[in-house]
């Protein structure tokens, strides 16, 4: 019995000391055979679980003699490997699936959606994906790959590219970074350039088109983006790459991580730096990019991260506003490449247009598992956007604005800025349109320009901003099939909006009268700010002080909203239904047109409510095949310039929330070899807000609120992949939309004094067509893999039924033309990837890309809607029309050494 009674005791012993054993392994994609940094391994059937380091590896102390790793990375099918005691799995490749979720362990504020179980339609990209393919191109063109997606440079400076879903723009598509909305707050949009540095710290980009599955209530009516960037690393390692392009492109990135310390401390750190000259003329830029992240994990309930990333940067536009775009009959002349705002001054390369932006973004994520079956999750996160853009002020002799060709040299084009300077100078020149000018100099013997005449200098517009939010999420276990969410999102946000004097371009003042409470200002040499990298560096420097002409105000927005989700899932039925309910605040203050003791100068607080609920369900016929189906309701306040009429402290006296109506189907097919998703859609979006300036017959002027504009999206959307062999495959998408206005609107104008000048004024949108993004778009990829660690792509990537760029306001006529459809267009891209693997776990990845190979001229997007073709065609369009020609033939280079 004594031996009996050792033998249990012994036994036990064994177990507990087997209680603090240590599972080791390595992750690698199947696909490529690199490693995965930030795949999971999780011990089935518990919450104990760790994430792969830059090399792939993973270490992770388990309770259990035996059982079973979970390992799973997004966009890759999960993988089970059994475990029987200590030691070491080995390498565990993980095949890549374009769709699969199953298993990523996420924050709980960041809603990522699960193949075969969230009803929503999603494409995801993985971080493999950007490294190989990204090279220079913008990170919204990597998602071109899927459907329903148009990007495009539009005018090819340094992150001025554009990104529309299913028709929508940025203002209407919610941008997330780790679960944090960053579209912003005022206007809803989102310009890349700001965020240049994430493609170096994405995991994965996830598309969901349509309402999508965010719990929060976002500008979600053509889609949502969610962009997971890395976590703190776990274990020591880092990487440097060097990458380098066409037009003298050349990239830099170093990281490291310090690894996991006994007290569970982390650091991550990667910082980049990318310059070139541009493709397009003179678009040269420089920018950097930084990512801390700062990780704590006391226990096994508590996980702290603290995440810093930002970009700043300073790039030269070919620029998106319609006065300064080229027509096609300039392009013509001087070729794709030519840029209306392109010259010299002084020997330096010099333009109307440069943006100069640093936005960074700073969150502390706490992670808090309650107990076995609730977690909370909760963020708070800050921005401070310090820059904005610069364009001319000013105008010369004779209404000389600076689009006229009098400042243009006529054998390339190029705007003559010393020409400008001598003249703002004093000194008697001659313009290109043979006419000699001079300014006559003050008094004092200075040349003072001003907003109305005798000359053109460069201001620039400052759009900072002090951003604020906390958003936090409580998840429960009912049981193994249900589960519910309840959460809050709050925000706070002040935009700051001025102009001062960037360049005098030889001039010795500026002078302004638009401040009312300082009308006799003016900007001489030391009032000049420049737009360089001195200017945004510092994000909390003081802006009082700062020259400031043209107008000053502040738009101040809060948001306080309240959201629930109830979930069910038992492996073959899952369904969602969401709700939530926010209330947004508007106020202005405008520091220009109210004197400073007049209480006009700061509105009351105008607070707006709206809401959404929305819900789907999915159904697994079998392991194959499933079908699912959403539908939701948003009711969306307006932006800030639909609450605040004609730039000063106006409330619209005709708010109406915008009212959103999504309806959506669809089906998968999963077999061994071959995937395909088809999902169809019908977005409604109705009660947009215009206004439009008129001028009656009688010769009285007023402003017409037009607020039943409505927007009609449908279309269908197909996705596949097809694995031929262990060599060769295939993955493609093909997307139809049929996107028009629904019906003409209407609305009364009234002048400044609210009397009524039309009882009815009109936009003709019957059936008229949505521009600004290709209603039909198809990818096709083949990829080839002749010997390991060597992959070869190409793909062709097509667009058609693409319509000019419009705006409502413009079909205020009964018998206008409808939409302008520019020329389709089909372009190639190739490229090779090949991995060097050494010993410790060292490697070096080279991937090289050719962009439209066969460097294929195609019109990307038209800012104007003329028919007239009085002055010539090209392709069948008026060469009158202003338009942006996509790039032709690039390339890039990168090498990426990990250790």
């Amino acid at each position: 019995m004594r031996k009996f009674y050792a033998l249990i005791v012994a036994f036990l012993v064994s177990s507990s000391a087997f209680a603090q054993g240590t599972i080791t392994g390595k992750v690698t994609d199947g696909e490529l055979g690199g490693p995965l940094p930030g795949a999971n391994v999780v011990v089935q059937g518990t919450d104990n679980g760790v994430s792969t380091d830059f090399d792939g590896n993973f270490t992770i102390e388990v309770s259990q003699s035996s059982g079973t790793l979970v390992i799973s990375y997004i966009g890759f099918v999960s993988a089970r490997v059994g475990f029987s005691g200590p030691g070491d799995v080995g390498t565990v490749a993980l095949q890549p699936d374009a769709e699969e979720l199953e298993g990523v362990v996420v924050t709980g504020i960041l809603d990522i959606a699960k193949d075969r179980e969230t009803p929503v339609a999603v494409s995801t990209i993985r971080a493999t994906e950007i490294q190989e393919k990204l090279g220079s191109q913008e990170l919204p063109e990597i998602l071109r790959s899927t459907p329903s997606i148009y990007a495009t440079k539009t005018g090819g400076g340094f992150g001025d590219g554009r990104i529309n879903i299913r028709g929508f723009d940025s203002q209407n598509t919610a941008i997330m970074i780790n679960g944090i909305p960053v579209n912003d707050m005022e206007n809803g949009r989102v310009f890349w350039s700001n965020w240049a540095g994430l493609s170096d710290v994405t995991t994965a980009m996830q598309v969901q088109r349509g309402l999508g599955s965010s719990k929060l209530a976002i500008s979600s009516v053509g889609g949502t983006i969610n962009i997971i960037t890395k976590s703190t690393e776990k274990e020591e390692g880092g990487a440097v790459t060097f990458s380098g392009g066409n037009n003298g492109y050349l990239k830099t990135n170093v990281s490291y991580n310090s690894g996991k310390s006994d007290k569970g401390f982390a650091t991550s750190i990667l910082l980049g730096r990318t310059s070139g000259d541009g493709y397009i003329q003179g678009t040269r830029f420089e920018g950097y990019n930084y990512f801390i992240g700062l990780g704590y994990e006391p226990n096994d309930r508590h996980n702290f991260q603290f995440i810093l990333t930002g970009a700043p940067q300073v790039h030269n536009q070919r620029t998106s506003s319609f006065f300064n775009v080229a027509t096609i009959e300039d392009h013509l002349q001087y070729g794709a490449r030519y840029n209306f705002n392109h010259g010299f001054l002084n020997g330096e390369q010099f333009g109307w247009r440069r943006n100069f932006y640093h936005k960074p973004i700073a969150s502390f994520n706490w992670e808090w598992k309650v107990n076995d079956k609730s977690t909370l999750s909760s963020s708070v996160y800050a921005s401070f956007g310090r820059g904005g853009g610069t364009g001319d002020i000013g105008v010369g002799p004779n209404f000389g604005f600076a689009s006229s060709s009098r400042y243009r040299i006529p054998s390339n084009g190029q705007v003559d800025y010393d020409l400008i300077s001598r003249y703002n100078s004093g000194e008697e020149v001659t313009f290109y349109d043979g006419n000699q000018y001079q300014i006559a100099p003050n008094a004092q013997g200075e040349t003072i320009i001003t907003s109305f005449g005798d000359g053109i200098i460069r201001r620039a517009s400052i759009n900072s901003h002090n951003w604020f939010g906390a958003i936090a999420n409580f998840h429960t276990e009912i049981n193994e099939k249900w589960n519910w969410d309840i959460g809050v999102d709050l925000r706070s946000y002040k935009g700051i909006h001025y102009r001062r004097v960037d360049n005098l371009l030889g001039a010795d003042g500026y002078f302004d009268d638009d401040d009312i409470n300082n009308p006799e200002n003016t900007i001489r040499a030391d009032g000049v700010i420049e737009s360089d990298f001195s200017s945004i560096v510092n994000v909390f420097k003081d802006i009082d002080a700062e020259p400031k002409i043209d107008y000053y105000n502040d738009g101040l927005v809060r948001w306080g909203g309240v959201f629930g989700q109830l979930e069910y899932s038992d492996g073959t039925v899952s369904a969602f239904l969401q709700g939530g309910l926010s209330s947004q605040g508007f106020k202005r203050i405008d520091y220009f047109n109210y004197l400073d003791s007049d209480p006009a100068q700061e509105t009351d607080w105008e607070n707006i409510l709206g809401g959404n609920i929305k819900g789907g369900v999915n159904y697994n016929i079998n392991e194959a095949n499933n079908v699912f189906v959403n539908a939701g309701y948003y009711s969306k306040q307006p932006l800030f310039d639909a609450v605040y009429l004609n730039f000063d402290n106006q409330l619209n006296p005709d708010l109406v929330n915008e009212k959103i109506l999504g309806l959506e189907a669809g089906y998968g097919l999963n077999l061994e070899n071959f995937r395909a998703k088809v999902n169809i859609y019908r977005t409604s979006w109705k009660d947009r807000f215009q206004d439009l300036s008129i001028t009656t017959d009688a010769g009285d002027e007023g402003t017409a609120n037009i607020n039943g504009i409505e927007q009609i999206h449908t279309g269908l959307e197909i996705e596949a992949d097809y694995r031929a062999s262990q060599v060769i495959s295939f993955r493609g998408m093909l997307s139809i939309g049929n996107w028009e206005y629904g019906g003409n609107a209407s609305g009364a104008a009234f002048d400044d004094e609210r009397n009524l000048v039309d009882p009815e004024v009109t936009l003709f949108l019957d059936n008229v067509k949505v521009g600004d993004a290709a209603q039909f778009t198809s990818f096709l990829e083949m990829n080839v893999r002749p010997m390991e660690n060597l992959k070869l792509s190409g793909s062709v990537f097509t667009a058609s039924r693409l319509f000019a760029q419009i705006a409502a306001e413009d079909f205020d006529f009964e018998d206008n033309e409808g939409s302008l459809r520019l020329p389709s267009y089909s372009y190639m891209d190739v490229g090779a990837y090949y991995t060097f693997n050494f010993g410790n776990d060292q490697a070096i990845s080279i991937a090289a890309n050719v962009n439209n190979l066969f460097d294929t001229e195609y019109i990307a997007e038209s800012l104007t809607n003329n028919f007239d073709g009085g002055n010539g065609t090209f392709r069948g369009i008026d060469t009158s029309n202003k338009v942006f020609f996509g790039f032709g033939r690039t390339f890039n280079v990168s090498a990426r050494y990990t250790f």
